[in-house]
């Protein structure tokens, strides 16, 4: 759908809003407990309708997410840790896997595109990171294959990391969304974006453009 045909979340409350974000996953619902996240998912406000009801930008977060701090595997094998690792640029932070049909190719796919369309030197300084949910099929390898799918071309390799069940359910739970069930399939639909100062004031979901997420690039980089 266009973004031009989207319709507009215009009269949606912040906590309507923000229940979308966090339940629409591949595969079904997620876990929708902010009590298990101990992060207030009702701070968020819809992006300004610009004259036709088109929207632009993204997810305007009220009470921005902090940067987690948590250290997994990257595709190479390596140890990353997400704080230090990230601290130079713009961060992008996604959770999902690779067998998703939907939200996450598709998310992946207009990451791909804003990178394309905003400055170089933007894109070239922009970490995106794309943890799996399903860590007993997303090895490194089939982690490093799917992203190859979406950064060819681009400045930077798009980031791939895995671990065991229990680190990948902390790093939900650091980054402040619920911890996906079902086998990794019903995850948050969330990507958060963190500037250099460690916090995310903006967010996307399943509704949001290619062009939403690079204005947003542009301005954090800016």
């Amino acid at each position: 759908m266009s973004a031009a045909t989207r319709p507009a979340r215009t009269g949606l409350t912040a906590l309507t809003l923000a229940t979308g974000l966090l339940l629409a996953g591949c595969g079904g619902d997620a876990d929708a407990s902010a009590k298990a996240t101990g992060h207030d998912h009702g701070s968020a406000e819809a992006p300004a309708t610009l004259e036709g009801g088109v929207q632009e930008g993204g997810i305007q977060l009220v009470d921005p997410y902090q940067k987690p701090d948590f250290t997994l595997t990257d595709t190479a094998g390596a140890s990353f840790d997400f704080a230090e690792q990230t601290a130079d640029g713009p961060t992008l932070l996604f959770f999902g896997f690779t067998h998703c049909p939907d939200i996450c190719p598709t998310t992946m796919a207009d990451v791909m595109l804003a990178l394309g369309e905003v400055d170089p030197a933007v894109a070239e300084q922009t970490s995106v990171v794309f943890v799996t949910t399903d860590p007993a099929r997303d090895t490194p390898e089939v982690l490093r294959e799917y992203l190859d799918r979406f950064d060819a071309g681009l400045p930077a390799d798009f980031i791939g990391l895995t671990g065991d069940q229990e680190q990948i359910e902390q790093a939900q739970l650091a980054a402040g969304i619920p911890v996906a069930q079902n086998g990794g399939e019903s995850h948050s639909a969330l990507l958060l974006l963190y500037g250099t100062d460690g916090e995310a004031d903006v967010a996307f979901d399943s509704a949001n453009t290619a062009r939403d997420i690079a204005l947003e690039l542009a301005a954090t980089a800016g």
